[in-house]
């Protein structure tokens, strides 16, 4: 019977322990995530740097209980893992190693929760210390069915009538085609867009690299990938974020195709002819994009300083 007695009393303790760890643990987590909202979530940062406003994006989610990590995108490069952000309630900071970057030093991020969203600075690999502020990234949320307009050519195979290069310009048209011979400017339409559905193919020689950039700011990779294993930085990528299904890419000097569906966020990649990405969501912008303002219509932008490339057959048709 004691034996008996002593085993019913090491029960009712563990039970009363376990009660005791499901009543605290879920109220020490809600206390450590009490304070996080402020600062979890997209934000569209802009840094300064030199007298040049340059665009960034900034993600903080919770992992566990007590812990922030996150995502930062910075002016080039792809997205960068942050394995822990310390945050105190009002002021937070993390630091991330270089990416491509040739110096070694690490970029150390301080910043603080204001009225109008967060704002800091930036310890650069240059050891030299830059503002930033951000606003919430907006949800780009789209409701009822598509409604679809006129389809528009975007090249009309003759002149660069439409578009302007971001700086000297190395681009021309060579029997009908958009052609850059050579690293150089990127390339950008006159017009802005919101959602649409694109039409564009695309060559490039063995090695080169490109892309598309939508609403001048979702870089749709575009890489001499043949052979290789779908991934954030191939063909087919929204690059740095979205890895396609499959590798399609075919041999350096032949012509090659993208269907795109950008409405809002969400995103669909058909390339050459088949179905890789499948309305997935685009956190915010990668790196090389024109502005952090993703709440406006952007151009459509085609990288030119990453080796030679063509273009032809650019369609693009609008999407209410």
């Amino acid at each position: 019977m004691k034996r008996d007695l002593s085993r019913l009393n090491l029960f009712l303790l563990l039970a009363g322990a376990i009660l005791c760890l499901n009543l605290i643990l879920p109220a020490s987590s809600c206390k450590a995530q009490e304070t996080a909202p402020q600062l979890e979530g997209r934000w569209d940062l802009t840094l300064v740097m030199n007298g040049e406003e340059l665009p960034s994006w900034l993600e903080v989610t919770h992992s566990g209980f007590h812990t922030l990590v996150g995502r930062f995108v910075y002016a080039n490069g792809s997205a960068r893992p942050i394995s822990k952000v310390t945050f105190d309630g009002t002021k937070f900071g993390f630091v991330i190693p270089p990416q491509w970057e040739n110096e070694t030093r690490d970029l150390v991020f301080e910043g603080s929760i204001t009225s109008g969203g967060i704002e800091g600075t930036m310890v650069f690999v240059d050891g030299k210390r830059y503002n930033w502020k951000g606003v919430r990234a907006p949800l780009l949320k789209r409701s009822g069915e598509p409604v679809f307009g006129e389809p528009q050519v975007l090249f009309n195979g003759v002149d660069l009538k439409g578009w302007h290069a971001t700086g000297p310009n190395q681009w021309k048209v060579v029997n009908g085609v958009l052609t850059s011979e050579k690293s150089g400017s990127n390339l950008v339409t006159d017009q802005t867009f919101n959602d649409f559905q694109l039409h564009i193919e695309f060559r490039y020689q063995k090695g080169s690299n490109s892309g598309v950039y939508l609403r001048g700011r979702y870089e749709v990779q575009i890489m001499d990938s043949k052979g290789m294993e779908p991934w954030v930085g191939y063909l087919g990528a929204i690059y740095g974020f979205l890895t396609p299904s499959e590798m399609v890419a075919k041999d350096p000097g032949v012509w090659q195709s993208y269907d795109i569906t950008l409405r809002g966020r969400m995103v669909t990649i058909i390339g050459n002819n088949k179905l890789i990405l499948y309305n997935q969501e685009i956190p915010g912008i990668t790196g090389g994009a024109i502005n952090s303002k993703e709440a406006e219509p952007g151009p459509l932008l085609l990288q030119g300083d990453h080796g030679p490339i063509e273009y032809r057959n650019i369609i693009l048709t609008p999407i209410q």
